[in-house]
């Protein structure tokens, strides 16, 4: 009898075994892409770059929403594989109070969903399929194999602490995080590569079935998200999440080699969608990186850099004939050796001595330049910087076209240059120049001159100096 149990028992056990072994094999094998960085540095980096997201966006906070959410993610880590959930992750999962069809996960763990997301699922599978995508770009590691594809100087951990924002975030909110990180590490994690999406998809699907959900959900969503596009909407997901090409057909074959593991309730979901119309109205992305860009851009910042330097209104020292070599992660310039650099929450100042401070109860930026990105508009880049210059002027109000753009070549990049004039908080006008071009993710990038036009001489040799030295940096 005990030996007909024992033989019984490793029978079941072989099969068991087998069954296993044969749905690995049934799956696909997805390979980890090279990385430079540590699990822990992972976590580091997701830590600070959560901070700064739960600053910048508007959190949901109401309970039900929140606990909701938890239990979906913590019923997806636990079906992770053991070989790629690192011990050191820090997963969170915080709802967002956004209107777009969006979701995003930061190394180390922090997963934000927006409210749009929620509101456009039929199910909670589909919701759940999002969550499983972002999960995957976190257990694969993604976001620092992009930055280890990037093999930028700036990237290196000791320097992370000031210069990640939320910027690994995608997208117009994304963008707009990206531009407090000094264009570090946030401007080359604005998009992942094709592979990298399919990757995602694929574990996605995979941590689906073995959480009970049908992985066909995910490519469903995909399908509504598709649709957003073919209404004449830019989808945010599409901004920072390349479709890959037949998402459908690839999904629901790796769907039909799985094999589904026990039913979860799915109650919640219908108990918790109706908690989101007591919420208040959802902001847009678009209106966080208008409303940042437009209140930093030309007019002096946030308030996040030195109140002053010098005293503005006083003479400015002539630029001295040394100049020193300064690094933003994309690009690299030489700037006058007795020029100071500030960083706002949009932007890299670099000033000289009497340049940039609070006159009259304000903080006004006479004398200097402006390196900066923005979140495109259009593809096209006259139109990019229209857009770009519009949203800039609705806090400027005197700023105008001082005649024609030019076409001309910025580290070997097509670049367009926009001659403008503005009101000088000194009185009279000054002059402004803005010179654009495309960064290789699709980001505008800006490098512009300002001062008042009595000054404009003594400063243009510095200002054409500090354009001709420029060098972007950025890589696939």
């Amino acid at each position: 009898m005990a030996v007909a149990r024992i033989v019984r028992g490793f029978a079941l056990a072989v099969v068991m075994l087998a069954l296993a072994l044969s749905e690995l094999l049934a799956q696909t094998q997805i390979k980890l892409p090279k990385n430079n960085f540590t699990p822990q540095q992972d976590v580091e980096i997701g830590r600070k770059a959560a901070a700064e997201v739960r600053k910048q966006y508007p959190i949901i906070t109401d309970e039900a929403i929140s606990r909701y959410l938890k239990t979906l993610g913590d019923r997806l880590v636990a079906v992770a594989p053991p070989e790629l959930n690192q011990p050191v992750y820090e997963y969170s999962f915080t709802p967002v109070n956004l209107k777009e069809i969006n979701a995003f996960a930061l190394p180390g763990g922090p997963m934000f969903v927006q409210r749009g997301m929620f509101e456009a699922a039929a199910s909670e599978g589909e919701v759940v399929g999002v969550m499983a995508h972002e999960l995957s770009h976190v257990l694969l590691r993604h976001g620092t194999a992009n930055a280890t594809k990037a093999q930028n100087p700036w990237l290196q951990i000791g320097q992370l602490a000031g210069a990640i924002g939320g910027a690994v975030v995608g997208g117009a909110a994304g963008s707009a995080i990206a531009e407090s990180s000094q264009f570090g590490l946030g401007t080359l994690m604005l998009r992942y590569s094709r592979d990298f999406e399919k990757q995602a998809d694929l574990m996605g699907s995979q941590l689906m079935a073995r959480a009970g959900y049908d992985p066909r959900a995910l490519a469903h969503m995909f399908e509504t998200i598709s649709a957003e596009a073919g209404a004449n909407r830019d989808p945010q997901w599409l901004s920072d999440h390349p479709d890959p090409g037949n998402r459908t057909q690839y999904i629901t074959k790796e769907a039909q080699s799985l094999t589904l593991g026990p039913a979860p309730d799915m109650s919640g979901f219908t108990a918790v969608k109706p908690k989101f119309a007591a919420l208040p109205p959802a902001k847009s992305t678009g209106e966080l990186a208008k409303r940042d860009t437009a209140r930093d851009s030309l007019s002096g910042g946030s308030g996040d850099g030195p109140p002053t330097v010098g005293t503005p209104g006083q003479g400015v020292q002539a630029p001295s004939a040394q100049y020193r070599a300064i690094s933003g992660g994309v690009f690299q310039a030489n700037i006058p050796a007795n020029w100071r650099t500030l960083s706002s929450s949009t932007a890299i100042k670099v000033v000289p001595e009497n340049g940039y401070g609070q006159l009259n109860g304000q903080t006004v930026f006479t004398h200097g330049v402006e390196f900066g990105v923005a979140r495109p508009g259009s593809r096209d880049l006259y139109e990019a910087t229209t857009i770009w210059l519009r949203a800039v002027a609705q806090d400027n109000p005197n700023l105008r076209t001082a005649g024609d753009q030019q076409l001309l070549k910025m580290s070997q990049r097509s670049a367009l240059a926009t001659p403008l004039v503005n009101a000088s908080p000194l009185g009279g006008v000054e002059r402004v120049t803005v010179y654009t071009t495309f960064l290789v993710n699709g980001t505008l990038f800006y490098y512009l001159t300002v001062c008042p036009e009595q000054d404009l001489d003594a400063l243009q040799p510095a200002f054409r100096q500090i354009g001709q030295s420029i060098r972007l940096t950025d890589v696939r």
